[in-house]
């Protein structure tokens, strides 16, 4: 087979994605997944149809299963790349390795949910030693690491040192010889996505591709000043333009919205709907998928009116297990997205409508576009979502809501792949 033209992307912990959405946007075409979740691995494959390749044979659910035995299964996944896309990666012809290792232990969410058990002892937080371990058998032009901000400050063990955590995932990174590296603290709201969402992206650049850091000297953590990462360029959407067209004047409690109800008004509601293929914009009354509503108790609805007319939650319903808030339909002036989605849906309430967003409008935080299909359960929770690692209990459900939470914001994904490409002067 000729050799691919467009540069190439192995996805390793790719979940639902959405890294990898926004890097074929920018150019890159994936020739390697590998996620351990069978429900977030479907999602990914089903909206690949056009590379079979991908769902037949150059996937892996685990990679430990690639790096045990020396790596002879990575190997022979190496060989077989070369004989299908004609990238040799023994040549060192990979263009581009990204990978985000579970955050299990390492988020809020996650450390509250890890009950008394030490990081150390959660398998997750070691997968990053496997992912170093790949990038320095595949030796890619570009690799990039990404993570949730709460990785800066965690601890081992409640009694070491803040920031251990990190201090050892950035050794063993930069231990990967012939790099360049470097790492910053990014924002998604940065890079038009319409969440504050904090992450840390850590990149490395093989230093014989013709490429070298602006002002090396100076201090670490400053990729984008050093030219790692692309410069932010902001204009993230309100959430009026961006959901807007989605609201049912005829929505029902539990019911579902099975047709858009409205055109499309806005650039970014535009993008959003336009099909995969044909590049045609979804109409009024065109099929809309994924907009089906959580049947909430009255009580529950009291609370949300409540909420929307006075905007907080009033004090006979106020828990300590989150605070739950209305969104806004604009963001305030100069300040911008202040939220960040995550596995919990219940973590919003609609400005307009009296309850939690939908599987669609969670997506659309994350810059999914409405073609994109999720697999799996609509939701989960308690230990089938959290596990519990006290009791052994590592693996857990990861429904539609949670895929999306976890997943990479895509037009971040697309800025840095541009920015990748420019690197690579493809």
């Amino acid at each position: 087979m000729a050799k691919v033209k467009a540069p190439v992307v192995m996805d390793f912990f790719a979940g639902c994605g959405g890294l990898s959405l926004g890097l074929e946007l920018a150019g890159f075409k994936p020739v390697f997944v590998n996620e351990l979740n069978a429900d977030a691995m479907k999602t990914y494959l089903r909206n690949r149809r056009e590379h079979p390749a991908l769902e037949s044979k150059f996937n892996a659910s685990d990679i430990k299963s690639l790096v045990a035995k020396k790596g002879a299964l990575l190997a022979d996944l190496l060989d077989g790349i070369r004989q299908e896309y004609g990238i040799d990666a023994r040549k060192k012809e990979v263009d581009l390795v990204v990978g985000g290792p579970p955050c299990q232990g390492f988020s809020g969410i996650g450390h509250r949910r890890s009950y008394s058990v030490d990081k150390e002892q959660l398998p997750s937080n070691l997968l990053y030693q496997d992912y170093a371990y790949v990038i320095s058998r595949i030796r890619p032009r570009i690799f990039l690491f990404e993570n949730v901000r709460g990785l800066l400050s965690a601890r081992w063990t409640p009694s070491g040192e803040k920031g251990e955590i990190w201090s050892d995932v950035r050794e063993t990174l930069r231990g990967i010889k012939g790099y360049y590296t470097d790492w910053a603290e990014v924002r998604a709201k940065d890079y038009g996505v319409p969440q504050n969402r904090p992450r840390v992206l850590f990149v490395g650049i093989r230093d014989d591709i013709g490429w070298s850091p602006v002002r090396d000297a100076m201090k670490e953590g400053e990729a984008i000043v050093r030219g790692f990462l692309p410069s932010p360029h902001g204009n993230p959407p309100d959430l009026i333009d961006l959901l807007g067209d989605l609201i049912d004047p005829k929505y029902k409690n539990g019911g579902v919205t099975e047709k858009y109800p409205k055109e499309a008004n806005g650039d970014i509601q535009e993008r959003l709907r336009t099909s995969k293929y044909d590049k045609r914009i979804f109409a009024k009354g065109d099929p809309l998928t994924e907009q089906e509503y959580s049947m909430h108790a009255e009580r529950v609805i009291a609370k949300f009116d409540y909420m929307r007319e006075h905007g907080h939650i009033p004090p006979y319903f106020a828990t300590k297990k989150f605070a739950q808030r209305v969104l806004p339909p604009r963001w305030t002036i100069g300040e911008g997205p202040t939220i960040t989605a995550t596995s919990l849906p219940d973590d919003y309430v609609h400005w307009g409508q009296s309850r939690t967003l939908t599987v669609r409008e969670w997506a659309r935080l994350q810059c999914f576009p409405d073609w994109y299909e999720f697999s799996g359960k609509r939701t989960t929770g308690g230990i089938r979502r959290a596990g519990n690692p006290r009791e052994g209990i590592h693996e857990r459900e990861v429904p539609k809501y949670t895929q999306i939470g976890n997943a990479v914001p895509v037009y971040m994904a697309e800025a840095v792949g541009k920015h990748f490409k420019k690197i690579l002067g493809r």
